[in-house]
């Protein structure tokens, strides 16, 4: 999977995350594995984020997708019962605007609370996850400082307030892997075969390589709370979050 394509599919959701309706057309349509688009702006899930769900428009017909597979193409998932568009069909797609913007606010929350605990902590991300809403992030930290909880909670909204742009860019892999801790994971999860390398920087605190869907800037995740902080072995802690609006 590349930066700009996935198998015969042009990845519009990484080139403008804003992007929620466009038209295409159907390459595949198979009532087992799904649908394949020339074009598509659904995020197909990856890194924790799981992926867009949405409709398919066509000749006064409607398919909603409802998640993806990823394999050599992109295939979407439909709704069971729902028409399948035929082969060559022109589609409208369309993502499904609530469920992707609180994905991407939260996807930008995890990116400052990783951020945050690697500048004043110096721990490593060890694993994540989010839904609409709320995530958590596991850290390699076998110490937990005092009163951990509520100073991670003050420095994450001080980041967020601070109107930080979140900045995307493409670098050839040998560039991007020069950057210094690029990756903020215990183990590089970049595919060796990948020879170009999708950064997101939130600048002045995080710059690291991931594939997902961001705002534009701090300001626009809204206030974060911390839920809770558990052990998850000797050295792991969970961070478990949430966006209040």
């Amino acid at each position: 999977m590349g930066v700009t394509h996935h198998g015969r599919t042009h990845r519009l959701d990484l080139a403008d995350p804003t992007l929620r309706e466009w038209a295409c057309t159907v390459l595949a349509a198979d009532p087992e594995q799904g649908i394949v688009l020339d074009r598509s702006a659904f995020y197909p899930g990856g890194g924790g984020q799981p992926p867009d769900h949405g409709v398919l428009l066509w000749q006064g017909a409607q398919t909603r997708i409802v998640g993806t597979r990823k394999g050599d193409d992109l295939w979407l998932i439909p709704a069971e019962g729902d028409p399948l568009p035929p082969v060559g069909t022109a589609v409208t797609g369309a993502v499904e605007d609530d469920r992707r913007t609180m994905l991407m606010r939260t996807h930008s929350g995890l990116h400052v609370l990783c951020g945050v605990v690697f500048r004043d902590f110096g721990a490593l991300v060890t694993g994540g996850n989010m839904e609409p809403g709320e995530a958590r992030m596991d850290f390699n930290l076998p110490e937990v400082p005092p009163d951990f909880k509520g100073r991670i909670e003050e420095l994450v909204n001080a980041e967020v307030a601070a109107d930080r742009a979140v900045a995307v860019r493409v670098l050839p892999r040998a560039e991007a892997l020069a950057l210094p801790d690029i990756i903020r994971t215990q183990s590089n999860l970049i595919p060796p075969d990948e020879q170009q390398v999708r950064i997101v920087d939130i600048v002045g605190l995080d710059v690291q390589a991931d594939g997902g869907t961001h705002v534009a800037s701090t300001a626009q995740i809204g206030k974060v709370q911390v839920v809770k902080v558990e052990s998850k072995g000797r050295a792991n802690r969970r961070v478990r979050v949430r966006l209040v609006d």
